[in-house]
């Protein structure tokens, strides 16, 4: 048997991965898969996005995407498609459990892992790869839903709460099963995967130059993130180098969403937590940020900013001194209502100590993004692993350590008061330059990745270009992957009538997750 390696021998075999900044590829066999994995784990790192990729017709493989220090590391596996069984990582990375049973499902893949449940599939399809075959694969005359085994808890005096698939309001179907005793909730269970959309194929079925549309439509909330990691990966397989004022305006946009989910999370909170006042009020400093964003950028919600060589639109300089001039305005009335939020009896009530995550299971538990920051795991690609323009803007990554909602909430007011200084600051760095540029075809028979750190967290695309110039694979990666099943922690101990604003502190994606 082979020995054991630190990381650090490890990333001495690692070569250049096409992609994001600070990202080494390396090939490994099936036994090193799981040495890698435990060298990883050992030294503190996490498990950003776990996929495969292959058509029927090709080898199967599987991929893995690892953070948590300099550089970052792309793992590939090459499997034996007469046995494409491969090692499980879950106890490792508890967040690899769901990701291996959707690559079960997606791809027909198994994997060593107990837990052999679907992760996706809800019985609505009956092919059982349908990323590998081709044609109709994920279509059934008569969709007949599946008896999903939710874990049970006996005892006497517990008993159980359904809610969902379908919520009131307008958000996206998710299914959670508590076990209770009294209001008290001994254990929550999960199950998603009532959106799945078919994206990945349908990437597939697209020319590269057009897939940053779709990208952007992941996750609407985090259209400019997934766009700008399609468009990452697919300019270095084109060797395009942006122009600085492209690269500033994608960032502009970027935090100019992240200001925007923040202000509308913080006004939700405090409608959670019975303060109506602080909806009213961010979603009135919310609005205002729209406008000016349309009349700016065009757009009130960014979707289609980000594209190949650059941005859609340009901005004026009228524009840009609008921009500075409301989101400073915002900033002030920001810091307002943040004294408000902090001086309220009621809404301290209900923040502090409710659904906390301490930093040693935000840890083990791979939870990541802001509400990883508010739980001690100061990790942001724009401070840790910079890409252009965030190497030139100097970013501070915010981090807490109550690991609760309080402290959730502080992220945001923090990030809320870094983003408005950045914008500033790209602002006046704007030189007079091209905002896009032409960018060639990418080069085939290769795989790139693209990383930028959304407002919810570290947000991943993989773009596999095939010997035919097409789109062989594209994979799209929300933190919420990570962050969904540390929810199912976060609840434990806290009365059933507290999981709308624990939920609401996280905020997680069900569109980014159910692809």
């Amino acid at each position: 048997m082979a020995p054991h390696h630190a990381l650090e021998d490890w990333l001495a075999r690692a070569g250049p991965q096409p992609g994001a900044p600070g990202l080494q590829a390396l090939r490994v066999s099936a036994p090193d898969w799981r040495r890698l994995g435990e060298a990883v784990a050992a030294a503190s790192g996490s498990l950003m996005a776990l996929w495969a990729s292959g058509t029927s017709e090709e080898t199967p493989r599987v991929h893995a995407v690892y953070l948590g220090g300099q550089p970052g590391l792309v793992a590939s596996l090459t499997l034996d498609p007469r046995e494409p069984r491969y090692p499980g990582l879950e106890d490792l990375f508890p967040a690899a459990a769901r990701l291996q049973r959707a690559i079960a499902d997606l791809n027909g893949l198994p994997c060593t892992a107990a837990d052999t449940r679907p992760w996706l599939r809800h019985g609505a399809w009956s092919n059982d790869r349908p990323l590998r075959d081709a044609g109709g694969a994920e279509e059934t005359p008569q969709p007949q839903p599946d008896r999903y085994a939710f874990v049970r808890v006996e005892g006497e005096g517990v008993h159980e709460i359904p809610v969902g698939p379908v919520h009131a309001g307008i958000i996206e179907p998710g299914h959670f099963r508590f076990s209770v005793v009294g209001e008290k909730v001994l254990r929550l269970e999960e199950r998603l995967g009532y959106v799945h959309k078919g994206i990945e194929r349908r990437f597939t079925e697209l020319p590269p130059l057009e897939g940053h549309r779709l990208a952007a439509r992941v996750s609407g909330d985090s259209a400019v993130a997934f766009g700008w990691a399609y468009c990452q990966a697919l300019e270095s397989l084109s060797e395009a180098v942006i122009p600085a004022r492209a690269a500033l305006l994608r960032a502009l946009c970027l935090e100019i969403e992240r200001i925007q989910n923040h202000l509308g999370d913080l006004g939700a909170l405090g409608n959670d937590a019975g303060f109506a006042f602080g909806l009213t009020q961010f979603s009135l400093l919310k609005e205002r940020v729209l406008r000016a964003t349309e009349a700016a950028l065009g757009q009130r919600y960014l979707l289609d900013a980000i594209v190949p060589g650059g941005v859609r639109a340009d901005l004026t300089a009228g524009g840009a001194r609008l921009l500075a001039d409301c989101i400073a305005a915002v900033s002030l009335e920001v810091q307002v209502l943040r004294d408000i939020y902090d001086e309220h009896a009621g809404v301290r009530d209900r923040f502090v100590g409710a659904g906390q995550v301490s930093p040693e299971l935000a840890r083990r538990l791979g939870l990541c993004g802001l509400a990883g920051r508010a739980s001690g795991q100061a990790f942001d690609l724009r401070a840790d692993l910079p890409a252009p323009p965030y190497d030139m803007l100097g970013a501070t990554t915010i981090s807490r350590g109550e690991g609760d909602v309080a402290a959730r909430v502080a992220v945001r007011f923090d990030e809320l008061r870094e983003s408005s200084a950045l914008v500033q600051r790209i602002v006046e760095l704007l030189p007079r330059e091209a905002h896009r540029i032409d960018i060639a075809p990418p080069r085939p028979g290769l795989l790139a990745v693209g990383l930028i750190e959304g407002w919810r967290g570290p947000v991943l695309v993989a773009l596999e270009i095939g010997p035919d110039g097409a789109i062989r694979r594209c994979h799209p990666h929300d933190p919420s992957w990570q962050n969904w099943p540390v929810l199912e922690y976060a609840i434990l101990g806290n009365i059933v009538p507290d999981f709308p604003l624990i939920n609401k502190s996280f905020n997680l994606s069900y569109s980014g997750h159910d692809l």
